[in-house]
């Protein structure tokens, strides 16, 4: 058991700590480079404005400031008493942050971007008004906002999805894996209508550039995305150093309640990050097809439709690839318990301690070196499309995979947090009765 705890500990902290950072940076750098890239053949790179090529960095610097003023409302103006306070109060930061940076970036686009200006549209140069782009980077900023509420939604155990999820463990397993993957599948509907009306707006307003500022209007407030997104690791590593030494199980009782509020949380975080990939994404194929100059993406010409297919293919084979990695690494681990549990004299009896660093090794390793045939994937693949087939094809398997990923994405992720959420649910209902 100590083992298994200390497994998921270093799991919590890899994927949920670095890993969701890693990953929206990934997403905030790629956004801004999308932008400055748009605006660099617009009116701003021509004519030299530099202020408002700075535009895109503006926001992010507005960002940080309005999520440290949020931390302010947790730590100083309300006080949580109760464990059920905890994540009202939580999601009461992403509320506080949108508002406050929807009034930020209205200052922003009136001071830092002239009147009326020029955007590179696809040959053209499209006339744009500041007062548009500060719908395109609202619209995304309540996107975002929209996502995280909905996928909330479909992974607390406050709601009825979740408590579903968790009333079909009664019935066996099979049940359970049917009920959890309903339940991802249906919580795409409303994020994705909520992505696509990001884009339909900014593209409308300042075509691939809008789209561009939208997604870092989405991950302006990620800041308290995230700090919200480490409680439920944290939490839960405080459940595990409980069990581990023995305590008393209304310790641990009071974690999973804490953990429970911070699971939710962190799926909002992962349903900013995915909405804002999306978004992202789109801005850089953007940026793609404008440096390229391809104008049009015809789907009914043969080599753009069959790299459509092979886009939208490249999702599920780089999540079997990643999952493969995840089981082997476990089966290395469940070797090395039963390895230990046949060698060490008085392990089984619990008089002898078990080799906590060779399984920690097996997980820290396996997490590295298994990742390098997924990134090798994601990287060879436009490269090796792109000399040997051309931009046009390259252009069908970015659109593709796009398409796909995010439907995936967002179904894993709430699937996944669904079931976490379910077994605190049960746990604490246990602890509770009991």
């Amino acid at each position: 058991m100590c083992i298994q705890v200390i497994a998921d500990n270093v799991g919590d902290n890899v994927g949920d700590i670095a890993g969701m950072g890693s990953d929206l940076f990934g997403s905030y750098a790629e956004a801004s480079c999308a932008a400055l890239v748009v605006a660099s053949i617009s009116s701003f790179g021509i004519n030299h404005e530099f202020t408002a090529m700075l535009f895109p960095l503006i926001i992010s610097s507005v960002g940080l400031l309005v999520c440290l003023l949020t931390t302010l409302f947790a730590t100083d103006f309300f006080e949580i008493k109760l464990v059920k306070e905890i994540e009202p109060a939580l999601k009461k930061q992403l509320v506080i942050s949108t508002v406050l940076m929807t009034v930020g970036i209205a200052i922003v686009s009136w001071i830092a971007l002239p009147s009326t200006f020029t955007i590179f549209n696809f040959g053209e140069q499209k006339v744009v008004k500041n007062w548009q782009l500060f719908l395109c980077v609202s619209v995304g900023l309540w996107a975002g906002l929209i996502i995280g509420f909905v996928t909330e939604y479909y992974t607390s155990n406050a709601y009825s999805p979740v408590q579903d999820v968790a009333d079909s463990c009664r019935t066996g397993a099979a049940t359970n894996v049917i009920f959890g993957l309903a339940l991802g599948y249906k919580s795409v509907i409303i994020p994705i209508f909520a992505i696509a009306i990001s884009i339909f707006v900014s593209f409308s307003f300042a075509a691939m550039y809008g789209v561009a500022v939208a997604a870092l209007g989405m991950l302006s407030t990620i800041a308290t995305g995230l700090a919200i997104d480490a409680y439920g690791p944290i939490s839960d590593n405080a459940g595990g150093i409980a069990e581990m030494a023995g305590m008393s199980h209304k310790i641990r009782e009071r974690t999973d309640a804490l953990d429970a509020a911070g699971n939710t949380t962190a799926a909002i975080g992962k349903g900013f990050a995915i909405g804002s990939a999306a978004l992202v994404s789109l801005a850089l194929f953007g940026a793609f097809v404008s440096r390229a100059g391809v104008t049009t993406v015809d789907v009914l010409t043969p080599k753009v439709f069959i790299g459509l297919i092979v886009g939208a293919m490249l999702p599920y084979w780089f999540s079997a690839m990643t999952m493969k990695s995840v089981g082997s690494a476990a089966l290395k681990m469940v070797e090395e318990v039963r390895r230990q549990f046949n060698t060490i004299p008085g392990l089984m009896e619990g008089t002898a301690k078990p080799d906590y660093a060779t399984c920690v090794t097996i997980s820290t390793d396996a997490s590295i070196k298994e990742m390098i045939p997924p990134g090798a994937l994601v990287m060879l693949t436009p490269l090796t499309v792109g000399i040997f087939f051309g931009v046009e094809t390259l252009s069908g398997v970015l659109a593709g995979s796009l398409v796909s990923g995010v439907q995936i994405a967002i179904s894993a992720s709430n699937t996944g947090g669904a079931w976490d959420n379910a077994k605190k649910y049960i746990e604490v209902k246990y602890y509770f009765t009991k």
